[in-house]
């Protein structure tokens, strides 16, 4: 079993390296993870598939580690060539875990998560129930959480208007059953929990200058210094009574803001998680890994 652990950990540990070369994504792998677990969830599938589609939608933008920075972070609209780019990310992805040993519990969520019902998608302009399962969910919860997260060129929108837009969208860019049945998880209030969070209970935290686009890593404590990730303005930690605050501390410095850097203890909770269910004599993940 530890071997398997250590293998998925490369793959969470892979994923969180390249969403720390974008500025504005912080917490946006955790959040559609979480997402496309509800949906999933929702579906009563097997648990050891919630499981998977979950841990695909924690690696679904692997293949971004391929488009320059300059593309990646640029804060107005793409050129046509720019988007272009963009749209290689999925195949660049599956290039990528082709030779990794959990590659197939992934691949159809990294290379087919831009395919919508109506063929107009990419990479292949797979149309219908011809795009995986894992996939039209994860396409689902990318695109709730990109409109409802703040972008450089635009603040998050309201939960009431990206469901609006999933909607009106339902069979042409997502898919018709699974997306009414997303929105009407947000209906309920069932999303919110994970809207606007980094990890279970940890909210994005305000740059005065850029918008909440500030995550916590799992293991900072009180009196830590964290940097804004887009302009790179320092601000210390407050953890109180489980509240957290930032209060600026007038650094700045672009080196240990744009690092990247794994989240560990976030990696190591995930992880945990299905240890836990396979304790409980759930099938989750792990069991995935055994066969």
């Amino acid at each position: 079993m530890q071997a398997s652990r250590e293998l998925l950990k490369t793959l969470y540990t892979m994923a969180m390296l390249v969403e720390a070369r974008d500025a504005y994504t912080g917490g946006h792998l955790w959040r559609v993870s979480r997402y496309s677990h509800l949906l999933a969830s929702d579906l009563q599938l097997p648990q050891a598939e919630v499981e998977r589609i979950a841990l695909g939608g924690f690696l679904h933008d692997l293949g971004k580690v391929g488009v320059p920075d300059a593309v990646l972070n640029k804060p107005g609209k793409l050129s046509d060539e720019e988007y272009e780019v963009i749209k290689t990310h999925p195949q660049v992805g599956a290039e990528l875990l082709k030779d990794h040993p959990l590659a197939e519990l992934v691949i159809d969520a990294v290379l087919r998560h831009h395919e919508t019902p109506d063929g107009n998608g990419y990479p292949d302009r797979l149309s219908g129930k011809a795009i995986p399962l894992v996939a039209r969910i994860v396409g689902i919860a990318d695109a709730f959480d990109a409109m409802t997260s703040t972008r450089p060129y635009r603040q998050g929108m309201p939960v009431t208007q990206a469901l609006s837009i999933l909607r009106d969208n339902l069979g042409r860019q997502f898919d018709a059953e699974l997306g009414a049945r997303f929105v009407q998880l947000g209906e309920a209030g069932r999303l919110d929990h994970v809207l606007g969070h980094s990890e279970p209970g940890v909210p994005m935290q305000r740059c005065a200058a850029c918008g909440p686009i500030i995550a916590v890593p799992a293991a900072a404590d009180d009196g830590d210094e964290l940097f804004c990730p887009a302009c790179a303005g320092g601000y210390r930690l407050s953890r109180r009574d489980g509240a957290l605050a930032l209060t600026p501390t007038g650094a700045n410095d672009p080196v240990r803001a744009r690092r990247p850097r794994a989240d560990n203890a976030l990696i190591d909770r995930l992880l945990a998680n299905s240890g836990r269910l396979r304790a409980r004599g759930k099938p989750g993940l792990l069991d995935l890994l055994f066969g």
